[in-house]
C-alpha cells in the first residue's frame, strides 16, 4: 500500500479495485499536526487583543474610532476575503497559499507588535486579516485531499476542528499571563514561532493541491464578494453595538444587495468563484447552516459570560478564562467521541442532539445570579460545558459533511463557504443576541437613588461605563449603582439565554427534519459508498474534472443519501 501518497493523487491496489481508498499513512497525519497548528493560533488571536486593549490604549492613545477599527478590522478583512482565497488556492495551490500567507501573517505579527502609531497599528490588523483568510480555507482544503478514507477523513477533521476550540481555550490564560509579565505587544509575537514551523515542516510532509481544471480568476466576482461582505459585517457589528442607525443600516442593505448580484453572476459563469450548486446539497446546505449556528452559540456567549464573569461576579480576566476552560476542553473531546458516535447514527440524529445539547447549556444560563458569586461560578461553567460540547460534537460532523458533499477540485471554495460562516455566525450572534442584551439593560437600569442622572446615563452605555462611573462616586452611591446595573445586567443575560434557547432548539428541529433519510459521512465508506477520489496534483492529464458540468452533476447527486452506493 502507498500509504505516504495517499491523498496526493494516487491510489493503491484496494483503492483500483474499489473495495476502497487508499489510507493514509505516517506522513498524513503528521502533517495534519502542522496544519492543526494556524487554527489554534487564530482561534487565539480572536480572544487574545481584548486583554491588551488597555495597555495598548495607554501605549498609543488612541481615538475611541481607532480603536474600534484596531480590534474590527482583522475580522472585517478576514470575512471578505475567505471566499476569494478559497477559490484561489484551488487555482495556484493550496499549499503554496498556505506559504505565503504564513509568512504574510508572521510578517504583520511583527509589525503588529511594535506599531509606533494607531495608525500603523490598524493597517498591520488589516494585513493580518489577508493573511489569515489565506490560511484556514487551505488547511481544510488540505486535509479533503489528504485522507481519502471517509473514517480516516472524519477523525482528522475532528483533530482540525478541535484546534478552534485548544485556541479559545489558551487565549484568556495565555492573554493574561503574557501581559503580566511583557509588553502588550507581546500577544502578537507568539505568532512568530509558530510561523516558523508551518514554512519549516509544511515543505517536508504536505504535498501540493490544486484543481486541475481551475478555469481564469473572475476579478468582478472578487470585487462583489468583497462589496458584499464588508459593509454586511460592517453593518451587522455596529447595529449590535451602537443600535439603529442610518449608517450601519445603509451598509447591512448594500452588503445584501451586492450579495444577491454576485450570487447571480456565478449562476452565470463558468468558473464560478463559488458553486452554488453545491448548495442544492441538503447535506451541505445544512452544515454550512449548523456551523453558522454554532459560532453563533459560542460567540455570542463568551460574549456576554465574560463580562459577566470580571464585571458582576469581579473576576480577573485569567480567572475568568479558568471558568471556561473545562468547557473548552470538552469541546475538544466530544469532537473525538463523535467520530464514533456517528457510526451509529443518522446524520440528522447527531447535528439534532448536538444543538439541544448547546440549548440546554443556555438554559442554564437562565438560573445565574449577581448576588451568588459561587453558584454564579458553577453555573457558567455548567452552562457553558454544555454550550461547548454540543458545538464540538455537531462541527466534526458539519465539516466532514461539506467536505464529502464538495467534490476534491472544489475543495478550497468549499471550506471557504464554511469559514465564512462562522464569521457570519460570530457576527450575528453578537448583534442578535448583544442587541438584545443591550436593549434589556437600559430599559431595566432606570434612576438610582442617590445617584447624579449624568452617572447613571454613563452607566447605561454599558457595564463597564456602569463601573468608570462607580469608581468616580463617592460614599454608598457608586456601590449602589454597581449593584443596580450588575442586577440589569444579569436580567437581561437571562431574556438572552432564553432567546438563545428558542433560537438554537429551532435549528436542530430543522436540521432533523431537513436531514431525515440522509446518512452521514463517518458510515459512507462502510455502506459501499467509496470515500473520495484523489484529487489530480497537477502532475498528470486530467480531462474535464475541473468542469462545471462535473461539478453540477456531483453536487446534485449528492443531494441524495449518503448511504447510495457510488462506484470507486
Amino acid at each position: 500500500m502507498s500509504t505516504a501518497k495517499a491523498g496526493h493523487g494516487t491510489t493503491d491496489a484496494r483503492g483500483a479495485q474499489g473495495a476502497g481508498p487508499a489510507l493514509a499513512g505516517p506522513r498524513e497525519w503528521a502533517a495534519l499536526a502542522v496544519l492543526v497548528l494556524p487554527v489554534v493560533l487564530i482561534s487565539v488571536d480572536m480572544t487574545v487583543l481584548g486583554f491588551a486593549v488597555p495597555d495598548l490604549s495607554e501605549e498609543l492613545g488612541p481615538t475611541s474610532g481607532q480603536l474600534l477599527w484596531i480590534i474590527d478590522i482583522y475580522g472585517f478583512v478576514l470575512a471578505g476575503l475567505l471566499i476569494t482565497m478559497g477559490s484561489l488556492g484551488d487555482r495556484v495551490g493550496r499549499r503554496r497559499l498556505l506559504m505565503v500567507g504564513s509568512a504574510a501573517f508572521g510578517a504583520a505579527s511583527l509589525l503588529a507588535a511594535f506599531a509606533p502609531t494607531p495608525e500603523v497599528l490598524i493597517a498591520a490588523r488589516a494585513m493580518l486579516g489577508v493573511a489569515g483568510a489565506s490560511l484556514m480555507p487551505s488547511t481544510l482544503s488540505l486535509l479533503r485531499n489528504m485522507f481519502l478514507d471517509a473514517r480516516q477523513r472524519l477523525l482528522a477533521i475532528a483533530i482540525w476542528a478541535s484546534g478552534f476550540s485548544a485556541g479559545a481555550a489558551l487565549g484568556p490564560i495565555l492573554g493574561g499571563w503574557l501581559l503580566e509579565h511583557f509588553f502588550w505587544g507581546s500577544v502578537f509575537l507568539i505568532n512568530l514561532p509558530v510561523m516558523a514551523l508551518i514554512l519549516v515542516l509544511v515543505p517536508l510532509l504536505v504535498r501540493e493541491s490544486r484543481n486541475p481544471s481551475p478555469g481564469r480568476l473572475d476579478v468582478p466576482s472578487v470585487v462583489l464578494s468583497l462589496g458584499a461582505m464588508l459593509p454586511a459585517v460592517y453593518g451587522v457589528k455596529k447595529l449590535a453595538t451602537e443600535g439603529p442607525a442610518l449608517v450601519p443600516i445603509v451598509a447591512l442593505v448594500l452588503g445584501l444587495t451586492l450579495g444577491y448580484v454576485f450570487v447571480r453572476r456565478q449562476t452565470t459563469l463558468a468558473d464560478p468563484l463559488i458553486d452554488v450548486d453545491l448548495f442544492r446539497s441538503r447535506v451541505f446546505s445544512v452544515a454550512v447552516a449548523t456551523n453558522l449556528m454554532i459560532v453563533f452559540s459560542l460567540v455570542s456567549s463568551l460574549f456576554f459570560l465574560t463580562q459577566y464573569l470580571q464585571l458582576v461576579l469581579g473576576m480577573s480576566p485569567m480567572h475568568a478564562g479558568y471558568v471556561l476552560v473545562p468547557g473548552l476542553v470538552l469541546s475538544v473531546l466530544t469532537s473525538f467521541v463523535a467520530v464514533r458516535v456517528a457510526r451509529r447514527m443518522s446524520l440528522a440524529a447527531v447535528i439534532g442532539s448536538a444543538l439541544v445539547v448547546t440549548a440546554s447549556g443556555f438554559a442554564v444560563l437562565v438560573f445565574t445570579s449577581a448576588d451568588d458569586a459561587a453558584t454564579g461560578v458553577v453555573l457558567v461553567a455548567v452552562g457553558f460545558a454544555l454550550i461547548a460540547a454540543g458545538a464540538g460534537f455537531a462541527e466534526t460532523l458539519t465539516n466532514g459533511a461539506i467536505m464529502s458533499a464538495a467534490p476534491p477540485q472544489r475543495a478550497g471554495a468549499a471550506s471557504a463557504i464554511s469559514e465564512t460562516a462562522y464569521e457570519l455566525g460570530g457576527a450575528l450572534g453578537v448583534a442578535v443576541l448583544g442587541s438584545v442584551l443591550t436593549a434589556s439593560y437600559r430599559a431595566d437600569l432606570t434612576e438610582v437613588e442617590g445617584v447624579p442622572a449624568a452617572a447613571t446615563d454613563s452607566a447605561r452605555e454599558t457595564l463597564g461605563g456602569a463601573a468608570d462611573a462607580a469608581a468616580g462616586l463617592s460614599g454608598s452611591a457608586g456601590a449602589d449603582l454597581m449593584a443596580a446595573a450588575q442586577n440589569a445586567f444579569t436580567s437581561g443575560m437571562h431574556l438572552t439565554s432564553g432567546i438563545a434557547v428558542v433560537i438554537v432548539l429551532a435549528a436542530a428541529v430543522q436540521a432533523c427534519l431537513l436531514l431525515r433519510g440522509h446518512g452521514n459521512p463517518a458510515v459512507e465508506y462502510e455502506s459501499g459508498s467509496a470515500s473520495v477520489a484523489p484529487e489530480s496534483t497537477g502532475t498528470r492529464a486530467d480531462t474535464g474534472e475541473g468542469s462545471r458540468e462535473g461539478v453540477r452533476e456531483d453536487a446534485a447527486e449528492r443531494t441524495a443519501p449518503v448511504s447510495t452506493t457510488r462506484d470507486a
